[in-house]
């Protein structure tokens, strides 16, 4: 079968959390779908030996980093970079070669419509992608980490519509250019960091899963991470008709709620994903 063929399938049953789906990788020798997606990541069922899916937890201890084929050099990066969604990691022998795939999981109903795929503060991203202070203070505002009223010296006249934050369409103009001049230039390490990740357990693939209670079917589409990155942080960087700002397909805006209400957060639409049909 041509892997173009095999990108996505509806079957029966529900099978979209980490733990069905880890079960799924582990009954690889009599499991349709896992065989579809092993072939869809280039094996041939007939040359594996073994295979052992393992639910990554959102906290990894350095005592379990063994279990992962960690090195614990690797750990601060691991922690840092680690996708906080679920995610899969895939064991694989073929004779004496060791694959690892680390498969990021999004999991949505019929009707779904965002799924958060990053969250930090604005200085955690400062510390990643060294944007200028000017940014950081601006983006603050943003999020509502710095409040509008006590940096009114900054934002002058601005009457915000959010007396808590104020929205990058409310900003200076030649501030609103430089936010989205600086992802337009970096939009490929921004986009990298938060759909793949980086280090040991920074994803190869993502599968989308979802599930149609009615019918009792769970639809899905595996896709490796460089065209799921293509798909979702391809298009322009722009600002959004409700003041946050778009990088293609992902929306950046206030966290909002609770907890960390005053972080900067990634959002995407995972079925969109299916376009890809």
């Amino acid at each position: 079968m041509d892997k173009k063929e095999l990108g996505s399938k509806t079957a029966k049953g529900g099978f979209a959390n980490e733990k069905s789906i880890c079960k799924k990788f582990n009954s690889w020798q009599n499991d349709s779908e896992s065989q579809e997606w092993l072939k869809i990541m280039g094996y041939s069922i007939d040359k594996l030996e073994s295979v052992k899916a393992i639910q990554v937890p959102t906290r990894i201890k350095k005592g379990d980093l063994t279990k992962f084929e960690i090195e614990e050099k690797e750990y601060e990066t691991l922690i840092k970079f680690k996708k906080a969604d679920a995610q899969i990691r895939i064991i694989i022998k073929i004779g004496n070669i060791l694959k690892i795939e680390n498969l990021s999981l999004k999991k949505a109903n019929s009707d779904a419509d965002y799924n958060q795929v990053d969250k930090r503060t604005v200085d955690a991203y400062q510390k990643m992608w060294g944007f200028d202070n000017e940014i950081t203070i601006w983006l603050k505002l943003f999020t509502g980490e710095l409040n509008p009223k006590i940096f009114s010296k900054l934002t002058g006249k601005i009457k915000p519509r959010d007396k808590r934050r104020l929205f990058i369409d409310e900003m200076p103009k030649e501030i609103q250019d430089k936010i989205i001049d600086f992802f337009k230039r970096n939009r490929i390490i921004v986009v990298s960091d938060i759909l793949k990740g980086r280090g040991g357990l920074s994803a190869n693939w993502m599968l989308v899963t979802r599930y149609n209670k009615s019918e009792v079917t769970t639809t899905w589409i595996l896709k490796d991470i460089n065209t799921v990155m293509n798909f979702f942080g391809g298009g322009d960087v722009i600002i959004s008709p409700k003041g946050s700002f778009y990088i293609g397909r992902i929306t950046a805006q206030r966290k909002g709620g609770t907890p960390d209400p005053t972080k900067l957060q990634f959002k995407i639409k995972p079925c969109d994903l299916f376009e890809l049909e």
